[in-house]
């Protein structure tokens, strides 16, 4: 599949081995004035501005709708140069008051700008996310962004290729955050390095587009370059009737065309990973690396039963920031707040599967949620999964990456521990001194009601 995709962008090949693909789909967010101001700098303008989308999504304010709400007047000024840029360029872009605003990576899938066989960049690493639908998407810097605005083109290496198949079926209360962290835990976080998963297998066969759009999004997450997923009937009925999808006129010929976008039968990967799904349980990190993750039936591990030393080491200075001794048990261990929302796990599929566990519950510990456009809150008001919320005693937010970056204003506070379903565990990510346990949304509904991390298959 990638091999298809790729060739039909290739421009040409530079002698050394990248190629030049033409781009599709341009992605742009409030980090972008630094690409901008290049192209001001070059007396230059956007080439394609109709392939170019921005979306407000990384500063935004999450209790407010206009940038004086920001957390600060730096933030705020952000803000503003973003629809500056956006209209000086004549970019089509929805600002902070937009029924169409929300997290990029959500917002492009919603609308339709996804769709299979494009080629998309966006400056943030997890616009992979988007190749759940049988696209290449990945993320770019600004300097490579200033490019793709000026000329519709970027150099790219072509990476490796890596299949991961998911046999069988899932467990109960077992979903594709589950997944994606029991791989990461299995080849670690630099274990797809200079290659391009594509998910495969009867599970991700069985996943909705949501489950899948979790899969590329944490593809990142183990070094990959992107992750995809072929096209199938599952895509091509998500895709329907969105906004920027082909019309009912051009709908077959763009049909015929994905279909034959998937790997051949007898296709080669430089590596294949095959894991079981009935072998997955709800999982849950325990340190500041994705890889940190195991069971949420398991114990912290001891430093000394790693093999590496550099391994060793890394798992000690974790448990230190972490605040955690070896041998104690995951299930139990006492939280300060629950965050659920990001481009993880902040679509409709995942804010109805926390509902489902909240529903005339209370959480113990505060909570908020944060839904990933202003579609999906307005989706879940109509569905009346905001008022479980509400009742639950969570905090009912407007879209934006919120909590996953800490750079808005919602933060988790110094020494504080919190069941996320964001998809970075790092040191620091979720504030100063933050203490980050990813979890799928259910599994965070299930910590907020008993105020601990807790297997949601005993709710």
């Amino acid at each position: 599949m990638l091999g298809k995709i790729w060739d039909e962008h290739e421009i040409l090949r530079h002698p050394s081995g990248p190629s030049l693909l033409y781009i599709d789909r341009d992605m742009i967010h409030e980090g972008s004035f630094h690409a901008f101001a290049d192209l001001k700098r070059r007396g230059m303008k956007p080439r394609r501005p109709k392939q170019i989308f921005g979306v407000a999504d990384h500063y935004v304010p999450t209790l407010g709708r206009t940038s004086s709400a920001a957390a600060s007047p730096a933030i705020a000024h952000m803000i503003d140069t973003f629809d500056e840029n956006m209209e000086w360029g004549g970019v089509r872009h929805f600002g902070l008051t937009s029924r169409a605003q929300g997290i990029v990576h959500v917002v492009a899938p919603e609308q339709g700008i996804t769709l299979p066989g494009l080629t998309i960049v966006c400056s943030d690493s997890h616009t992979s996310t988007q190749g759940a639908l049988g696209a290449i998407a990945f993320g770019i810097g600004q300097s490579e962004n200033a490019h793709v605005l000026a000329t519709q083109t970027i150099w790219q290496l072509r990476p490796k290729t890596m299949r991961v198949t998911i046999n069988g079926r899932l467990g109960h209360g077992v979903t594709a955050k589950d997944v994606m962290l029991a791989l990461i835990a299995r080849i670690g976080a630099a274990g797809a390095g200079g290659h391009a998963i594509e998910f495969a297998g009867q599970v991700v066969r069985d996943m909705s587009i949501e489950g899948r759009l979790t899969l590329c999004n944490m593809s990142i997450e183990a070094a990959a370059r992107f992750g995809m997923v072929a096209p199938d009937e599952t895509t091509f009925a998500y895709v329907r009737g969105r906004n920027y999808a082909p019309n009912d006129g051009e709908w077959e010929g763009a049909v015929s065309h994905w279909r034959s976008l998937v790997s051949d039968a007898d296709a080669e990967f430089d590596r294949e990973i095959v894991m079981d799904g009935s072998d997955i349980a709800p999982m849950v990190t325990w340190g500041t690396s994705p890889e940190d993750a195991l069971s949420i039936e398991d114990r912290v591990p001891d430093p000394a039963s790693f093999e590496s030393a550099d391994k060793r080491k890394a798992v000690e200075k974790s448990l230190d920031y972490m605040e955690l001794a070896p041998g104690t048990a995951l299930s139990g261990l006492k939280l300060d707040k629950v965050f659920i929302g990001s481009c993880t796990n902040s679509r409709i599929e995942d804010l109805r599967a926390a509902a489902a566990i909240l529903k005339g519950r209370k959480a113990t510990i505060p909570a908020i949620v944060v839904p990933g456009s202003t579609q999906v809150k307005e989706q879940a008001e109509r569905e009346g999964l905001a008022a479980i919320f509400r009742d639950a005693g969570f905090e009912w937010r407007d879209s934006g990456c919120s909590m996953c970056a800490a750079m808005n204003g919602d933060v988790v506070g110094p020494g504080e521990r919190c069941a996320s379903t964001s998809n970075r565990n790092f040191v620091g990510r979720q504030g100063p001194g933050a203490r980050t346990h990813l979890v799928s949304p259910a599994m965070a509904a299930a910590a907020a009601i008993h105020g601990c991390l807790t297997d949601v298959r005993r709710i």
